[in-house]
């Protein structure tokens, strides 16, 4: 009896063991997912923000609430289970997939850019529709634009995740794709809430009797401003970076080395040049060169787009 309940004991320890090495697993394979999605999701983080801006202070959070909930539908409805189904169905599709989003990404970054050398003139009929707007309409139209635009980059981390991933099994898969779009959403939509009323905890601290708080409170108030125009910033360099970045290492993967051995030869040899900060030098130039690559792409992406696609969408709508 005893010695049964010993082996009993004994079996549940391993079953322990093996789940907490599998728990380990899982965590150690979303971290790196995460790690390599990172620049999505700073993107994401700095594009964000701007669908809640110009909503009274108590529309905020309610706008920013829908968009992460439809972020979640987008990545656990939708993209998780289409992900899947890849992996089991045609794995060889998903570099080309990740290389297409690439472009996409290089595409939007060089249009934010293109933007501001270039601005383009508002058109009146846009002008015109949007002061037609109720409050109400504009919010539906702000948040359902916000999920469009997380969709494309949900797809693109799930893609990224489901790379790194590509040799588990199909649970160790289900699992991680789900662990990493529960916890960027968590992350993203977290830390834009802050963001968003940021300005509001600004005044309130304005307010305080308190010398410190006060000037706290007016330094966030003046500031917040100059550090969404920031983050917008970084979140294009993003875009340019993960995007140049994905199709340089697609490229790799189709046996066109190229740019790739540049792109770390330039990288390791600015190493060299300052080995007191080697290793932050090379990630730093490599994604700089990154971003230039991406710049490029996306260069050619917009002259396509307003040269090739657009006229032909008009042809076919004529007809």
């Amino acid at each position: 009896m005893a010695s049964g309940l010993f082996a009993l004991l004994d079996d549940i320890a391993g079953i322990a063991k093996v789940a907490a090495a599998s728990v380990d697993d899982v965590v150690a394979q979303a971290t790196k997912a995460g790690t390599k999605a990172a620049g999505i999701v700073i993107d994401d983080a700095a594009v964000t923000p701007r669908y809640a801006v110009g909503f009274a202070a108590s529309r905020e959070l309610p706008i920013i609430w829908r968009i992460a909930l439809g972020s979640l539908k987008n990545k656990l409805l939708f993209l998780l289970p289409g992900a899947l189904i890849l992996a089991l169905v045609a794995p060889w599709l998903i570099t080309p997939l990740l290389m297409a989003g690439g472009v996409y990404l290089c595409f939007e970054g060089a249009e934010k850019i293109f933007e501001i050398v270039m601005p383009h003139a508002p058109a009146l009929q846009d002008e015109a529709g949007t002061a037609a707007l109720d409050a109400k309409q504009l919010e539906e139209q702000k948040i359902a634009g916000a999920i469009k635009t997380d969709f494309i980059l949900s797809a693109e981390i799930m893609a990224i995740t489901l790379s790194t991933v590509s040799t588990a099994s199909f649970w160790m898969q289900a699992t991680v794709l789900a662990v990493v779009g529960i916890g960027i959403t968590v992350l993203v939509y977290g830390v834009v809430a802050l963001i968003v009323k940021a300005d509001d905890a600004g005044l309130a601290l304005a307010q305080q009797s308190f010398a410190p708080v006060r000037l706290l409170g007016r330094g966030l108030v003046i500031g917040m401003p100059h550090f969404l125009t920031a983050l917008g910033a970084v979140g294009t360099a993003a875009m340019l970076w993960v995007g140049g970045g994905i199709i340089i290492h697609g490229l790799e993967e189709f046996g066109l080395i190229a740019i790739g051995h540049a792109s770390h030869g330039m990288a390791a040899a600015a190493a060299k040049a300052l080995p007191a900060l080697g290793g932050a030098i090379e990630w730093f130039v490599g994604a700089a060169l990154s971003a230039v690559f991406g710049l490029i792409v996306g260069g050619i992406a917009i002259i396509a787009m307003h040269r090739l696609v657009e006229p032909l969408l008009k042809r076919r709508g004529a007809h």
